[in-house]
Formats: C-alpha cells, sequence, structure tokens
C-alpha cells in the first residue's frame, strides 16, 4: 500500500494558578478544573477517522495526522497540592487525507500515537504524586517537571515514527504496539 508518512503534532500545555489564588490558604472558591478540549484519551474510547475532522495543508505529505496534548491543572488549596493530567485530542487540527481509502493500519497507527499521550499521562501523574512542590513557589517547579515530561514523550514520539518507518513497516509496528500496551499495563496505577 502506498501512503505517505504520519506524523504527530506535540503541545504542551500546563494551566498553572498563579500569583496569591495559588499561594493563599484564604481563597475559598476552589477553581475548576479545566475542561478537555477535543477528546480525552480512554480505554473503551479508540479513534475513528470521524474523529479527525481537519484539513492538511497544501503540500502536505503525509496521509494522516494526530495532534494530541496533555492537559494539566495543579492547584494549591490550604497549601496542599493536587494535580490533573488528561491526554487528549484534538479533532480540528488532526486530519486524515482521504478517510475512505485509509487503510485500518493507518488507524492503528495513528491511535498509538494517542496511546503513547496516554503512557506519558501516566508518566507525569506518577512524577506529580511523588513529588514535593511548595506552593508558594508552584509555577516553577511544576513548569519544570511537566516540561521533562513533554520532552520525554516527544522523543518517544520521533522514535515511534522512525522505528515503524511512520506506521509503514507493519513488524515494527506490532512490536510498538505490544511496548505500548505493556506500558499501560505497567503504568495502570496511575490511570485515571
Amino acid at each position: 500500500m502506498a501512503y505517505s508518512a504520519m506524523r504527530t503534532i506535540f503541545l504542551g500545555f500546563a494551566l498553572l494558578l498563579a500569583g496569591p489564588r495559588a499561594a493563599s490558604a484564604q481563597a475559598p472558591a476552589k477553581p475548576a478544573a479545566p475542561k478537555p478540549a477535543g477528546i480525552a484519551w480512554a480505554t473503551n474510547r479508540p479513534l475513528t477517522w470521524a474523529d479527525f475532522q481537519g484539513r492538511p495543508k497544501f503540500g502536505e505529505p503525509e496521509a494522516a495526522l494526530t495532534s494530541a496534548d496533555l492537559l494539566s491543572d495543579a492547584k494549591c488549596v490550604d497549601f496542599v497540592f493536587s494535580a490533573t493530567v488528561t491526554p487528549t485530542f484534538d479533532p480540528i487540527t488532526s486530519w486524515v487525507r482521504d478517510a475512505k481509502a485509509a487503510s485500518p493500519a493507518l488507524l492503528r497507527h495513528e491511535q498509538l500515537h494517542f496511546d503513547l499521550a496516554e503512557v506519558y499521562a501516566r508518566h507525569l501523574r506518577q512524577k506529580l504524586k511523588t513529588a514535593t512542590l511548595d506552593c508558594q513557589k508552584l509555577q516553577p517547579a511544576f513548569g519544570r517537571l511537566t516540561q521533562a515530561v513533554y520532552d520525554q514523550w516527544s522523543d518517544e514520539e520521533n522514535r515511534y515514527d522512525i522505528d515503524t518507518n511512520h506506521g509503514l513497516n507493519a513488524a515494527k509496528q506490532a512490536v510498538w504496539e505490544k511496548k505500548v500496551q505493556q506500558q499501560l499495563a505497567e503504568m495502570a496505577a496511575f490511570a485515571q
């Protein structure tokens, strides 16, 4: 089958409470956690081609593109730190060139990009659970911690595309599918 290479866009985003609300024990109201934009990762909710609603830019050689993000929210209430991390798929910026002609193998490749977002969301949740973050200086510490995980995620996504030749190498794709499922199972304690 001849289809072009795929790639993934990574967007690092951390919503932080800054200023007096983050450090003040007197803030009576708890701010609401951000609502995930797009589709939140879920075990029982695989992607379908209908989810890919964006359009490729003129001259894009890829057959499909997955845009995923880790939405993070950190807060301190009464000087007690808590955080949430939600991997999301953005339908508006994700696209498939021709959904009717796209193969199931291509969709599995794109799904695994999104599954890798969940793997790294679990890594970030694990780090946040074990980190000692000072509510007085939340933003710099939280930012450094999340950036380190985003960088690891980006590197892994690049390795995945290179190793599988963007999903064209079926044997390597199968190895990665098994590897990612194993990582999800090993990190099950940090699933949401």
